[in-house]
């Protein structure tokens, strides 16, 4: 009997961050959210930014900004936490990128990103690209984990010009944007 408790332990944080996870699908179709794009397809990737396929399906161009929420949040919980068992820091951080996407799919936010950024269109995420995105930040957590700080760190600044580059916008500027938006970075955006 001993022998399961000890091997179960180290499942609990992932038994505790699939709870999670499910219980934010839960709210977000309270919340009225589509559960797949209306489509009818779950696409794997939608390159396409000014697209109704944006933030419907499994990846898109802002699955970099999650990945690097992950790189993020390891950093930071490692160093608020450092005795703190990395699948509990995890867990941590699915509950934090979990709230993100739930404030960010409700009115007041949704409203925010038409009027502040690029996205005059956005009408918020399908669950199932809200749910890939909190698996995203995770492959951005175990990836800082894994990789050395500096490989972490250029990977994060490559993905954001990248981003900048291709779609015009990045975790940086969609930030910025929310919090403070520049008409500047507005025209720039709107010019793609």
């Amino acid at each position: 009997m001993r022998f399961l408790a000890i091997s179960s332990r180290p499942l609990l944080p992932l038994a505790v961050g699939a709870l999670i996870i499910a219980l934010t699908a839960s709210i977000l179709l309270t919340m009225g959210r589509v559960p797949i794009c209306t489509c009818g397809e779950i696409k794997f990737w939608v390159g396409e930014v000014n697209s109704p396929d944006n933030s419907q399906h499994l990846a898109d161009w802002y699955s970099l900004s999650h990945i690097i929420h992950g790189f993020l949040f390891y950093w930071a919980l490692a160093a608020a936490a450092p005795r703190l068992a990395v699948g509990w820091r995890a867990t941590i951080a699915i509950l934090v990128e979990a709230a993100w996407e739930i404030v960010e799919n409700s009115p007041l936010i949704i409203n925010r990103y038409r009027e502040a950024t690029m996205a005059v269109g956005y009408a918020g995420d399908s669950v199932i690209n809200s749910v890939a995105d909190i698996v995203w930040m995770l492959v951005g957590f175990w990836l800082a984990r894994a990789l050395p700080v500096w490989m972490t760190i250029a990977l994060a600044i490559a993905f954001e010009v990248v981003a900048a580059i291709v779609i015009r916008d990045n975790l940086t500027l969609n930030v910025v944007m929310l919090i403070w938006p520049i008409d500047a970075i507005r025209a720039w955006q709107s010019a793609l």
